[in-house]
């Protein structure tokens, strides 16, 4: 199969023929239709997580069943399906219980094991994870669920409980928090988008943010204090960055909760975060590991009800080659909204 490989950390990654993956007994082989290119993809390009090379990313997926391993009682050949980011081992105590996205012997397509920017990709544990696609749901719709649209409804809905009428600040208007902006505004809640891309914050005005904050040069903090009549009820860093983790944080009313959704790179060991105003003001501080197959019924349910619109977030599709040129330029990518792959291209 064709499938975009990283020889090593930075590498250039580049489009080669590899073998097809072995189909895990109790896991699927899928055709991908249908990957998003995230954030998450480039911290992996760039050595922020520890990966076997070579290697092929891709972890947010929709496709089509191909084969399938021994001990699958769920699918077939044939089946339309999306799947988790984080699948679950489908045996311990979090995975029973519901709580797929922390199971401590996880699989992640893109991470643990090869995953999407390929034509063909291997899930594990298949029975745990996979989520059938209704028919009036189109690949690319489905792809854009797999990790950045889900973890923004699961940071809201259920780590930080938002409540109608709450100001939520949300930090960045890439995916995940372009995301976040049209959950919130779903769920009833006054919505800021902070971004350093105007076209971003466009496009966050568009999906209903109900006021946009350019962050270059500005006080974050004291801008979103005013807009919100003392600060926020909820805050989201959909970035990962020490200055957007504070910042933040520093939004928040007293009481107020923060959800940690982008991934922090690690500044001298740790970056650093303003515990005294999270002491002071007992504010919550959570996080937030994309969302198990088990909720994804009511995600789907407020998409086809047309409550929920990931389409469009969906701003280009490119193929394969095209991926591997822009994947070392993604922390830097101006574009707003989702980037897609069609690895048929």
């Amino acid at each position: 199969m064709r499938a975009v490989v990283i020889d090593a950390v930075r590498g250039r990654p580049a489009v080669r023929e590899v073998p097809d993956p072995t189909c895990p007994d109790g896991g699927v082989v899928a055709q991908v239709m249908a990957t998003g290119m995230c954030r998450s993809d480039w911290h992996a390009w760039a050595g922020h997580d520890d990966i076997a090379f070579p290697h092929v990313p891709g972890h947010e997926l929709a496709g089509v069943v191909v084969e399938v391993g021994a001990g699958v009682g769920r699918w077939a050949v044939g089946d339309r399906v999306t799947v988790p980011f984080v699948c679950g081992c489908g045996r311990c105590e979090w995975c029973r219980s519901g709580n797929a996205q922390v199971c401590p012997d996880q699989q992640q397509p893109g991470f643990t094991h090869w995953g999407s920017f390929a034509e063909h990709v291997a899930l594990h544990a298949a029975d745990a994870n996979l989520i059938a696609l209704p028919e009036s749901l189109d690949f690319a719709t489905a792809a854009s669920l797999g990790c950045r649209f889900a973890t923004a409804y699961r940071a809201l809905v259920a780590r930080a409980r938002v409540t109608e009428g709450e100001w939520v600040t949300v930090l960045g208007a890439g995916g995940a928090g372009l995301s976040a902006v049209m959950i919130a505004r779903a769920l009833g809640c006054q919505v800021v988008a902070v971004d350093r891309n105007p076209g971003a914050l466009a496009l966050a005005a568009d999906l209903g943010a109900d006021h946009v904050l350019l962050a270059d040069g500005a006080d974050v903090p004291a801008a979103v204090a005013d807009l919100t009549g003392g600060g926020s009820h909820v805050a989201v860093d959909a970035v990962g960055s020490e200055q957007t983790c504070a910042d933040a944080i520093l939004s928040l009313r007293r009481r107020g909760r923060h959800v940690q959704v982008g991934l922090l790179p690690p500044i001298d060991g740790h970056p650093r975060v303003p515990m005294d105003r999270v002491i002071g003001w007992e504010l919550d501080v959570l996080g937030s590991h994309g969302m198990a197959a088990a909720d994804y019924p009511e995600l789907l349910d407020l998409v086809a009800q047309g409550r929920l619109r990931p389409d469009r977030l969906v701003r280009r599709t490119i193929g394969l080659a095209d991926a591997a040129e822009v994947l070392p330029t993604f922390d830097r990518a101006t574009a707003a909204g989702i980037t897609l792959i069609d690895p048929r291209r």
